[in-house]
């Protein structure tokens, strides 16, 4: 697993324990050589970014029980792939992103500054 360092440089901090996230499902965004998605963008999920998820074939509302997963809503918070991410800011689907909680791996696909701007708290 790689070091557990958010992109702002600190200490990556939980993205989610309910419903538990991460490639690793351990409630971070954390990142290994196995994750070739790069589960590292912490989103707060919204109704227009599930439904463009699910119009693109990969459905986050259906519970799937047998992989132990509870299906998502809006509000929840979620370790995305980047490159989902930054195919919803080309959308204009994009939803709010959790920086301290996003791994600093997510860099490698999306820039910090477009991070910043779909930033929790930030109104643009």
């Amino acid at each position: 697993m790689e070091p557990s360092i958010n992109v702002l440089g600190g200490e990556l901090q939980p993205c989610s324990t309910t419903p538990r996230t991460g490639f690793y499902r351990n409630g971070c965004c954390d990142t290994g050589p196995e994750d070739r998605g790069s589960h590292t963008v912490c989103v707060i999920l919204t109704e227009e970014f599930l439904a463009m998820s699910r119009y693109l074939g990969n459905d986050l509302t259906t519970p799937r029980p047998e992989f132990g997963f509870p299906g998502l809503k809006a509000g929840d918070q979620w370790c995305l792939c980047a490159a989902r991410f930054l195919q919803a800011t080309q959308e204009f689907a994009a939803p709010r992103v959790v920086l301290e909680s996003t791994h600093r791996r997510a860099l490698d696909i999306v820039p910090l500054e477009l991070l910043k701007r779909h930033a929790e708290g930030n109104a643009s």
